[in-house]
């Protein structure tokens, strides 16, 4: 996890305004499979997907659309990006530090480890 900041400096008729822009706080996300890159996203949005994908697994046992539609329903009113495309990435992350597990059923399913 990185937070850094520009400094920025503006000279307008002779004075100089100095600006600092934080950047937002990233977390790389790791992939399951070795050798492959997951992406960098928002802590924040890590975050809720990451509570949302672990309270849907207390209860069910879904396949990868399941848990997706499913992510999507709880939280189609309050995460306004693109909820499956986080979905998959946190999800994958979380297969990949063994949080969540794929089952050996056909189709496979999803549960906590």
């Amino acid at each position: 996890m990185a937070s850094t900041g520009y400094l920025i400096m503006i000279r307008i008729k002779g004075s100089n305004i100095k600006l600092k822009i934080m950047k937002e706080a990233t977390i790389q996300t790791p992939h399951p499979e070795s050798g492959k890159r997951n992406k960098r996203i928002s802590v924040e949005k890590y975050e809720i997907i990451k509570a949302a994908i672990l309270e849907i697994l207390q209860y069910l046992t879904p396949t990868h659309t399941e848990l997706i539609d499913e992510l999507t329903a709880n939280l189609k009113y309050s995460f306004r990006d693109n909820t499956s495309w986080y979905g998959m990435t946190v999800k994958l992350d979380l297969e990949a530090r063994k949080i969540i597990v794929r089952t050996s059923s056909k189709p496979q399913r999803y549960r906590v480890k």
